[in-house]
């Protein structure tokens, strides 16, 4: 059974840093495109961040220079380190595993970020 369980949200304030982990079981992250999302209340949910399976990265120009993602093989888990933190990055973030060969597509629960003072 795959599991994707993502950690590290909290209530911070503006300006502050957060690191988000996603942790998987049952896949090899390693093998997949994983993707941070994120959803606030009313809204769509937008694609953050992704890193390949060759490490290459992508962001969305709202976290540009401020979040990156990284990846432990050793611990099968890709990490989200958030810096500078606004309150418009307030929303659940969830993690996703993908493998387009495989036709796999796997999500977390999410965990939810508050940026507030």
């Amino acid at each position: 059974q795959v599991q994707l369980v993502e950690s590290g949200g909290d209530l911070v304030q503006p300006g502050g840093s957060l690191r988000l982990s996603c942790a998987a079981s049952g896949i090899i992250t390693s093998t997949y495109t994983v993707g941070w999302y994120r959803q606030a209340p009313g809204n769509q949910r937008e694609l953050v961040t992704t890193i390949t399976r060759r490490g290459n990265t992508n962001y969305a120009d709202s976290v540009k220079g401020r979040f990156t993602i990284s990846r432990d093989n050793a611990k099968n888990t890709v990490y989200l380190q958030m810096n500078s933190l606004k309150p418009e990055d307030t929303a659940v973030y969830l993690c996703n595993a993908n493998n387009d060969l495989l036709r796999r597509s796997y999500w977390g629960q999410g965990t939810q970020v508050t940026v507030s003072s």
